[in-house]
């Protein structure tokens, strides 16, 4: 799952048709990747959303309980591995912060990715 940052194309040449050159970011973990395919093909994209939860607690585990807009909980996501996201997490929780974390989905994975001090109407406890 990747953000692509850079798109460049060269001219087709007397043996084949014309490349894209592909420079992306991996939304999960940051690196950067690159690839190059003949502008005559297709490529798949995966289709990534994001969703915003309500961060009530993390566990000594390393999950983090979670409660979405609607009511519901959600307990199956491990605490981020970014050590701003976690040192975020935990500071927030030490000074009694709300935090809202968006949560990044594509093709059955789901990291955190964003934290926010809670600013919606929908706090529910």
């Amino acid at each position: 799952m990747c953000l692509v940052v850079e798109v460049s194309t060269s001219k087709t040449s007397k043996h084949g048709h014309a490349k894209c050159h592909f420079v992306a970011i991996d939304i999960l973990n940051g690196k950067k990747l690159e690839d190059i395919v003949s502008s005559s093909h297709n490529y798949d994209v995966p289709h990534v959303s994001r969703t915003d939860y309500q961060l009530i607690d993390t566990s000594e585990d390393g999950f983090v309980n979670l409660l979405a807009e609607n009511g519901n909980t959600k307990d199956d996501l491990k605490l981020p591995t970014d050590d701003a996201l976690l040192t975020q997490i935990n500071d927030g929780f030490a000074e009694g912060k709300d935090l809202v974390a968006s949560v990044m989905s594509a093709m059955g994975n789901l990291k955190i990715k964003i934290l926010k001090n809670f600013k919606s109407s929908w706090l529910l406890l």
